[in-house]
């Protein structure tokens, strides 16, 4: 909840700074005389960019569900099955959160953790991961997820999701207005925005986005190597969680839908928007730390 009043807060915070930059440099009175209302803006920029990601956390687990086929562990039918809930129970019980729902999904070796709330997120591990490790390496893995949900990170990053969005609406929508005053100048302006606005104002989305999205990716890398941290840390020895990221340095991650490779073990595209450290540094600090 703490995490929750303080994705809120940190929202209604950027609207007050751009509101304020725009006023001292004089931009909103401008804007204002060639017809943009930025209080309005910044009350629409705050309800797009804060609810779709609030959105987004709320059902993030149904959703990952869903997207990944993942199955919950209602009633253990077998000995791994039971092996995999005791691992999570007993990392949930060191991390001083509520017992997560855990699931299996059929893929290559990989595994995530979602969800709004400490208390009742969800663990899941693909069948690679189980068939490809050794038990103890699924368990620094599965100490990994834990890590997540016992940091805040689904929360942490929908709440620097959120600002990003607000950032990208609010600067786009100004830009667009900036530009098309310009290319109007002398023109009649009471008809509303022209064709300048909208062109700049989609072309801005997405420049924005993609600066927004880097930010987030390297957000989501420092993360990883706090998770992995606290995989060691509850496991009372880095080893394992080394070996386990060695292992996966050596197979390919298991592909997981778009909304879900922030919160898996492993995966990304490209150096900037990769959610994941590589793996060679990712080693290098446990054994630094």
């Amino acid at each position: 909840m703490k995490r929750i009043f303080l994705l809120i807060l940190t929202n209604l915070a950027v609207m007050a700074v751009l509101l304020v930059t725009t006023r001292l440099l004089g931009v909103d009175r401008f804007l204002t005389a060639n017809g943009l209302n930025l209080t309005a803006l910044a009350g629409f920029s705050l309800v797009i960019g804060f609810g779709g990601a609030f959105i987004s956390l709320l059902i993030s687990k149904p959703m990952a569900k869903f997207s990944t086929g993942a199955r919950v562990i209602q009633q253990p039918q077998n000995a791994d099955e039971a092996w995999i809930v005791q691992t999570v129970e007993r990392f949930a019980n060191q991390a001083n959160i509520g017992m997560p729902e855990v699931a299996i999904f059929d893929g290559a070796p990989n595994a995530f953790a979602t969800g709004a709330f400490k208390n009742s997120a969800l663990v899941a591990v693909s069948t690679g991961l189980l068939q490809n490790m050794t038990r103890e390496e699924v368990e620094a893995v599965i100490g990994h997820e834990v890590a997540h949900i016992a940091n805040g990170d689904m929360v942490t990053m929908t709440l620097i999701q959120g600002v990003m969005n607000t950032f990208v609406v609010f600067l786009s929508r100004v830009i667009g207005y900036l530009v098309d005053s310009f290319l109007r100048k002398g023109d009649n302006q009471s008809s509303g925005p022209g064709m300048g606005y909208y062109i700049t104002t989609i072309v801005m989305d997405m420049v924005l986005g993609v600066l927004a999205a880097m930010i987030v990716a390297w957000f989501s890398r420092q993360r990883e190597f706090r998770a992995d941290a606290g995989a060691a840390q509850m496991m009372g020895r880095k080893q394992p969680m080394i070996n386990a990221l060695a292992r996966l340095g050596g197979v390919t991650p298991g592909e997981l839908p778009k909304t879900m490779q922030a919160m898996g073990i492993a995966g990304g595209l490209g150096k900037w928007f990769s959610t994941h450290p590589p793996i060679e540094e990712r080693i290098a600090a446990l054994q630094r730390g």
